[in-house]
């Protein structure tokens, strides 16, 4: 069985508009490993756009490009029609990334200034620390900060200013539940003020509730690109879930046409199906009477799964 991992491509909500950023077959290669591949990617203003990829698919590569961390090796990388560098220096580019710390014995507030001072459009200092959900901290040392607290300091200085592209590398790792989503509040905001939003996340039901695009890279290449429901409808299945009374026939139910996996924990079966109608009726040829049937779509996680391992099985070939 197969399932199709065809790209399929979405030019963004304002089509009109010239690209925030532009990459036009861009690769970049590690020693022996092939981090991006023939990449070609745009976004435009207003668009929001998760990055979705197993570990080493090239996320992190992909932002380094983008904010000229690091240079392709083949390609062009372009933001705002001139080079990252360019963007950056600008001042039309925020960025919150996992990687490198923060300034320690200093308080949070001197921080905040500090971005806010080297912004050539910074917005008031107080300004950025109600944002970013920091005012009750601004006198704590920044060494003395918790996880998700560090979190929202980073937001704050990627939003120190009036930047026209905002980049997340796992931008709410460590925050709970109302931090999240007071940043992605913000973040719609944003959004709507025209910038690009452009993140990383493995927290796939994120990508399905905020981004208007999802791109899903796998070994440095696009595998898809479209909102989260053609993402879902790309991976071509259905989710079947039922209950069995009795002994569970498993051998019975992996015979069953159409289907891509078979999940069975407990009294409760669940099932993915390229053709659910199909699927349904084959089970009650069984003979057998599940009760509390359900037959849906597949959400962004499984879909992205579906999605991923095919590839990699073609891969192994």
């Amino acid at each position: 069985m197969t399932i199709t991992t065809t790209a399929f491509t979405g030019d963004g909500r304002r089509t009109g508009s010239a690209p925030v950023v532009s990459f036009a077959n861009v690769s970049k290669t590690f020693g022996t490993v092939r981090a991006v591949a023939d990449l070609d990617l745009r976004l435009h203003p207003g668009e929001t756009v998760a990055l979705l990829g197993p570990n080493g698919a090239g996320k992190s590569t992909t932002l380094d490009l983008l904010l000229g961390l690091s240079r392709p090796d083949a390609g062009t990388v372009e933001l705002f029609g001139t080079s990252p560098q360019q963007a950056v220096q600008d001042g039309k580019v925020g960025a919150m990334l996992q990687s490198g710390g923060l300034m320690e014995e200093v308080k949070v507030r001197e921080l905040v200034r500090l971005a806010c001072d080297l912004h050539p459009r910074a917005y008031p200092v107080d300004q950025v620390m109600e944002a970013a959900g920091i005012t009750g901290i601004a006198d704590r040392l920044v060494n003395k900060l918790s996880g998700g607290q560090e979190q929202r300091v980073r937001f704050a200085l990627a939003t120190a200013g009036e930047n026209e592209l905002i980049v997340l590398d796992e931008p709410t790792t460590g925050m709970d539940v109302t931090a999240r989503q007071t940043f992605w509040g913000t973040m719609r905001r944003q959004a709507e003020a025209g910038r690009a939003i452009l993140f990383a996340t493995h927290y796939l039901e994120e990508a399905d509730a905020i981004a208007d695009r999802v791109v899903v890279l796998h070994r440095g290449r696009i595998l898809a690109d479209g909102s989260a429901a053609e993402i879902k409808a790309r991976a071509g299945a259905r989710r079947i879930v039922f209950d069995l009374d009795g002994e569970i026939p498993a051998e019975a139910l992996r015979g069953l046409p159409h289907l891509t996996s078979v999940e069975v924990s407990g009294r409760t079966v669940r099932l993915q199906s390229r053709d659910a109608d199909a699927t349904v009726h084959a089970l009650y040829g069984l003979g057998l009477y599940p009760r509390n049937l359900e037959v849906a779509g597949l959400g962004l996680e499984q879909a992205f799964i579906a999605i991923t391992d095919a590839a990699a099985a073609e891969d192994a070939r």
